[in-house]
């Protein structure tokens, strides 16, 4: 029987430089370094249901509506890293979502691991979304031969109260940054822009632009922002008060605290990115023998030159 890797969870707002945690990582010859698949895979449907290999592999290969928008209006995450010569290269409204940064971040050529996948997950017995999540990732791992895997999604403390209750062995790293530095970050990033927007529509209106069913009314205030009519003008607009963006720094943290308060996991580790970029050495020796990496002090110092003082957005 194959060994199940060790499994363990970056919890952030997003800004506070996760994704460079998640960089580092991936420099681990144990380690699958999975980035941006949690915050996406957690809203794919509810977890009590129960669906077959086939409807969650599905769920992985179809597009995402907010990620489309971006790329129509030609404001694309820098985080996606599918290749310009790719299977979808010539229309990226079509992209899977799962193939943008998650599996690009992993290969060279994604279409090959996708197709690889493809091939496999359909096969997956039939169980709840958060099993499959579980299998998926499992899966990777074993093709990557890694013994482990973290996942980090930016602004994945809004989904932090899923998290813990689905995986409550895993491994938890809380990493935090001052409000004020992450809100203006966020307010420049089209992604955060996206989803302060969503967060702000579901308190107002209790509507999500971007998952409003047919027939549905839409108040006149939200209709611009639908996915047919958002404009780059319309999302940039947004970016420019920084206040909004401190609300959902407050809002995803409460939810992060609020979840670890209650699931009280069982292996924490709490990170600040200033102790990070002050002291990257010791702050990265900490993450490595907390994720029992086979040499935590010969990673730490091998990748601790690549912790910069951060540039002020």
């Amino acid at each position: 029987m194959t060994t199940a890797p060790d499994r363990a969870i970056i919890i952030s707002t997003g800004r506070c430089g996760s994704t460079l945690l998640s960089d580092l990582l991936h420099t681990d010859q144990g380690t699958l370094s999975v980035q941006e698949f949690f915050m996406t895979a957690a809203l794919l449907a509810p977890d009590d249901e129960e669906v077959s290999g086939a409807d969650y592999w599905a769920l992985l290969s179809c597009a995402k509506p907010d990620l489309a928008a971006l790329f129509r209006i030609g404001m694309p995450p820098k985080e996606v890293h599918y290749p310009s010569g790719g299977r979808w290269g010539a229309d990226l409204t079509r992209l899977p979502w799962i193939l943008a940064i998650t599996l690009s971040k992993l290969t060279p050529d994604p279409d090959d691991l996708f197709d690889t996948l493809a091939e496999r997950v359909p096969a997956f017995p039939r169980q709840r979304v958060s099993r499959h999540h579980q299998a998926f990732l499992d899966l990777l791992s074993t093709l990557g031969g890694r013994r482990r895997w973290v996942e980090r999604s930016g602004g994945s403390s809004y989904v932090a109260p899923y998290l813990l209750r689905s995986y409550p062995s895993a491994k938890v790293v809380h990493l935090t940054r001052n409000w004020e530095e992450t809100a203006r970050s966020m307010s420049r990033h089209p992604s955060f822009q996206l989803i302060q927007l969503r967060v702000e529509s579901l308190g107002r209106y209790g509507l999500d632009p971007f998952r409003i069913a047919p027939e549905t009314a839409v108040p006149a205030a939200l209709e611009r922002y639908l996915p047919e009519r958002l404009t780059a003008d319309a999302l940039r607009e947004r970016g420019r008060d920084v206040r909004r963006y401190l609300g959902l720094c407050a809002f995803m943290t409460a939810q992060a605290e609020q979840a670890i308060g209650d699931a009280r996991p069982e292996h924490l580790l709490t990170m600040r990115y200033e102790d990070l970029v002050e002291a990257p050495v010791a702050e990265l020796t900490r993450l490595g023998r907390f994720l029992d990496l086979d040499d935590p002090d010969g990673w730490a110092a091998q990748v601790a030159g690549r912790v910069g003082v951060p540039v002020r957005a």
